[in-house]
């Protein structure tokens, strides 16, 4: 036992304390940017405020102001008043999906958002996380897939590298850091399994009928 004692002491002696901790020398070497600083300003200063706008309704208005920008936006896209865009260049979202409102998309990596797929209101997708066993908090980027069909609900937030599989659901306020498997059910923080999602055939009627 006192060699065990004595071999932690040796391993926390070669430990940094927290006075080593240094954020005036940032480690962001791996943060590319993608574009000119000027079209950067650009976006932040004249397109993102309309993109976020509440008094400008139109989803198409929107879907046209994220193209100019440089995101992939696939047809049948609504976007929500709200939405919040870190690097639209680094965006692709497929068809027919849906954006809700103020739904913060934290893109310093690529994020993709395939077809069919509903993130709803204030969800939060981070793709920046930093390294805190560095002692100037090296940042690390990954990116995030929603795959087709996958429903991200109210405030939940998705981590960096998380893939949220084909169908699956991430329910409100959930906290997701792990990949989460197709047509499963993922609730809580950290998010666990609740249940798998089963999808049934519904009726539908044509107004003209």
């Amino acid at each position: 036992m006192r060699v065990f004692d004595s071999q932690i002491k040796r391993y926390q002696d070669r430990l940094l304390t927290a006075d080593s901790i240094d954020l005036s020398r940032p480690d962001n070497k791996e943060l590319v940017r993608g574009v000119p600083l000027w079209f950067e300003a650009l976006w932040y200063f004249f397109a993102l405020p309309l993109l976020r706008s509440h008094l400008i309704t139109s989803s198409r208005f929107r879907c046209v102001l994220l193209r100019m920008f440089g995101a992939t936006i696939g047809k049948g896209v609504h976007v929500k008043p709200g939405l919040r865009v870190k690097f639209p260049w680094y965006l692709e979202v497929g068809e027919h999906a849906w954006l809700g409102e103020d739904l913060w998309i934290d893109n310093l990596a690529h994020v993709s958002i395939e077809d069919h797929c509903c993130l709803s209101q204030g969800a939060y997708l981070c793709t920046g996380n930093h390294d805190w066993s560095s002692v100037n908090m090296r940042l690390i980027r990954k990116p995030i897939t929603c795959k087709r069909g996958s429903w991200v609900g109210a405030k939940a937030i998705i981590g960096p590298g998380v893939v949220v599989g084909a169908g699956a659901v991430i329910c409100t306020g959930a906290v997701v850091t792990r990949s989460v498997p197709d047509m499963e059910v993922h609730a809580g923080n950290p998010a666990q399994f609740v249940r798998y999602r089963q999808l049934r055939a519904e009726k539908t009627s044509s107004a003209y009928a």
